[in-house]
């Protein structure tokens, strides 16, 4: 892991570039020198590390007290698309707009998707345990899809919170049952490109014993502020 740049924020929190072979990403780290526990936060597909909602979330939860990684997955940020996935991207924006079945585009857009961005998170998640500035436990947030995947896969995460989304691949519809860690589950209730009804049966299909839906009205990007300082509050609860 190679830092290329670094930035020290007002509220003390440490920002810093990294690359991993052809991996970019970023890392907070909080103001005290102690280990700390671990976030991983993955934007939706095709988004970049640099989004301004990402970066105030890493950020902020730095602040918190924690490490907080971001990368951009294959095909994300300034990494190379493939044809085939801005085709899909397309055609999916496309059928959306016109009310037509998406599910199939769907799937073969986010399926490989999620298939090609686990393999680097983990490689990521090795080389920032080598770190002395991180410790564990290790928690998840953000982008659904991927995120059940990691939670199935991987068992150093131990708590995940995800951004609801209705529309997940078949695969992780399934995997979603053999979730077992605490959850926290966001949902914005007029997501106009999540059906609601989807979100709460993926809700209902988690196998964790200790999950929690927050639900709020508003569209896809109005999750209200107030949600990741109770998102703090959640990993607090089994991290710390």
């Amino acid at each position: 892991m190679d830092f290329t740049s670094e930035q020290r924020l007002d509220d003390g929190v440490l920002q810093r570039e990294f690359t991993l072979g052809e991996i970019p990403g970023t890392l907070w780290t909080p103001a005290f020198a102690a280990p700390a526990p671990l976030i991983l936060m993955a934007h939706n597909n095709g988004l970049p590390k640099s989004d301004p909602r990402l970066m105030a979330r890493g950020r902020t939860t730095a602040s918190y007290g924690y490490a907080v990684a971001t990368i951009d997955a294959p095909g994300c940020g300034d990494r190379p698309r493939s044809a085939a996935a801005e085709q899909a991207r397309a055609e999916l924006r496309r059928a959306m707009r016109a009310g037509e079945p998406v599910d199939e585009i769907f799937e073969s857009l986010v399926g490989p998707l999620v298939d090609n961005a686990v393999p680097e998170w983990l490689t990521t998640l090795d080389a920032l345990l080598a770190l002395p500035e991180i410790g564990g436990p290790v928690g998840y947030s953000g982008w659904t899809a991927l995120g059940i995947r990691l939670a199935v896969t991987e068992p150093r995460i131990a708590a995940v919170g995800f951004f609801a989304g209705g529309y997940v691949p078949l695969a992780q519809r399934e995997e979603a049952r053999q979730v077992t860690v605490p959850l926290l589950f966001l949902l914005q209730w007029d997501d106009e490109g999540n059906p609601r009804q989807r979100a709460l049966d993926l809700f209902d299909a988690f196998g964790t014993k200790e999950k929690t839906l927050h639900a709020n009205l508003g569209g896809h990007t109005g999750t209200p502020s107030f949600e990741l300082e109770d998102g703090g509050r959640f990993l607090d609860r089994h991290l710390k």
